[in-house]
């Protein structure tokens, strides 16, 4: 309703309501963009099994079974969990061993829409209207994706392998929420600033002391040296099984169209093969069905396995052999990667707090390999195929156990190195601190010190009093002399009187 004054003037609105009007085009924009950029990864999924569909001899679903399908994965690409109702036993089947690298298009694509909203956000600013503030543009975009993924599962339901309602109930918000965040914080400008005034203060005095982004810098560092350790093994025994590889893919079908479908499959699944290498690496190894195990010291167990080309890379059963022991090469190399990243280089750093750093390196490094365990697991069916890839506490586990064993030691050792004691010239106990390697920092104060200016910088000086002039007499100067005339008389001078 509203007000007006006593001559029957509107009252002008209050501020708040001003600032909402002017804040509300730029909110559905980003509630807009938020539902573009989920459309945006259906229609891509949607165009390429469409296409698969088309070239495939043997559809046996119309496109609207295509569609159900791609709206299915689009889901399973945020993590959710789908069913499989066309089974021999009749026996609903789970499918939950996620391609990580599908995970990479809705991530990308809402993280894209955050930061779009907020620079839309501050372009408004700079016309006037009120900047929309980063909760605002994170909760628009999130609202408009997160309703897209509701019409899509419930679109899905109706396929061939719809997603699991629970599970598509937290892993889309979940998703959908961090990589909204990221762009938002991407679009601010990264700001690594204090927490915010609700934390208590002694919680952000300790997180903003330096050990904890060190630490989060080595257990990084320790991840990615697991990682690409990972890549190596499974390149290696893709390249030690080349010939069952191959036969595996040429006999899993005879159509191009279906061997173009395996190959997206083998690339999108190449990050889980490195995470199921880190963990063979480390130990644990991972699981292929009920009772079979894959670890360095050997294969135990008989494992069904579907026919696949990535499967057929596994080393052969029975013991292990110097070969696979080689994999513990994968861990100690990260173990000393974070004891290097984990060392400050000023002097004044106990050894107390360099240990410290270096085991919350390993602890960081051992909760990201948990949770990249976790996403790159799950089961492909019931019964046998129930336990399919490596343990998430167990990777977790060694990975921060690993770490932990080699890093203290050596992040230890290489912070005695950096600060021992000045060597002296000589001998004589003379102290030689400028060609010291271990006194980096006194070298550079010494250079800042000798970079300042050599003239001194100007100084006000009074004006000088006025002279009085003196009258004085004028002696008038004598001639000047030669030089031989001048010397002659010197030496007659110094003669002695005969």
């Amino acid at each position: 309703m509203t007000q007006v004054t006593e001559r029957g003037t509107p009252l002008p609105a209050a501020p708040q309501a001003v600032a909402a009007r002017r804040r509300s085009p730029a909110a559905a924009a980003c509630v807009l963009g938020g539902a573009v950029a989920a459309g945006l990864g259906l229609g891509f999924l949607a165009v390429l099994v469409i296409v698969l569909w088309i070239s495939s001899p043997y559809p046996d679903s119309g496109p609207g079974g295509a569609l159900h399908l791609a709206a299915g994965l689009w889901l399973m690409a945020h993590g959710a969990e789908l069913v499989r109702y066309e089974t021999l036993s009749g026996t609903p089947a789970p499918v939950g061993l996620i391609p990580l690298l599908l995970v990479a298009l809705p991530v990308l694509l809402m993280r894209r829409a955050a930061r779009l909203g907020s620079a839309s956000g501050d372009a408004a600013g700079a016309d006037g209207d009120e900047v929309l503030p980063a909760s605002a543009v994170f909760s628009a975009v999130t609202c408009g994706y997160l309703t897209v993924g509701a019409l899509a599962t419930v679109y899905a339901a109706g396929g061939p392998m719809p997603a699991d309602p629970l599970s598509a109930a937290w892993h889309v918000p979940l998703v959908a929420v961090l990589a909204a965040a990221g762009g938002v914080w991407a679009a601010k400008g990264k700001p690594v600033g204090p927490l915010p005034d609700w934390v208590p203060g002694g919680v952000r005095k300790a997180v903003a002391r330096p050990r904890y982004a060190l630490a989060l810098r080595s257990g990084a560092a320790g991840v990615l040296v697991l990682l690409g350790g990972g890549t190596l093994l499974v390149g290696a025994s893709l390249t030690w099984h080349a010939a069952e590889v191959q036969n595996s893919f040429l006999t899993l079908t005879g159509v191009w169209s279906g061997r173009f479908a395996v190959l997206l499959l083998a690339l999108a699944l190449i990050p889980n093969a490195m995470v199921w290498g880190a963990a063979y690496g480390l130990g644990p190894g991972f699981a292929l069905g009920a009772g079979a195990v894959a670890t360095p010291l050997g294969f135990e167990g008989a494992a069904a396995l579907p026919r696949f080309p990535l499967l057929a890379a596994l080393p052969a059963q029975g013991p292990g052999t110097p070969v696979t022991w080689a994999a513990a090469g994968v861990p100690v190399a990260a173990g000393l990667v974070v004891g290097w990243f984990a060392v400050r280089r000023a002097r004044e750093v106990s050894y107390g707090e360099t240990a410290l750093t270096a085991a919350l390196g390993a602890v960081v490094c051992g909760l990201v390999m948990a949770g990249l365990t976790a996403a790159a697991a799950g089961p492909l069916g019931s019964r046998g195929l129930a336990d399919f890839g490596p343990v998430w506490w167990a990777v977790g586990g060694a990975a921060a156990g690993w770490t932990l064993v080699l890093s203290v030691p050596l992040a230890v050792g290489v912070h005695a190195w950096r600060t021992r004691p000045v060597r002296s010239v000589g001998g004589g106990g003379v102290e030689d601190a400028w060609h010291d390697s271990g006194v980096r920092e006194l070298r550079w104060e010494a250079l800042r010190k000798a970079a300042q200016p050599l003239v001194a910088p100007a100084v006000a000086v009074p004006a000088p009093e006025p002279v009085v002039a003196v009258p004085v007499a004028v002696v008038p100067a004598e001639p000047l002399l030669p030089a031989a005339v001048v010397g002659a008389r010197v030496l007659a001078r110094r003669r002695p009187a005969s």
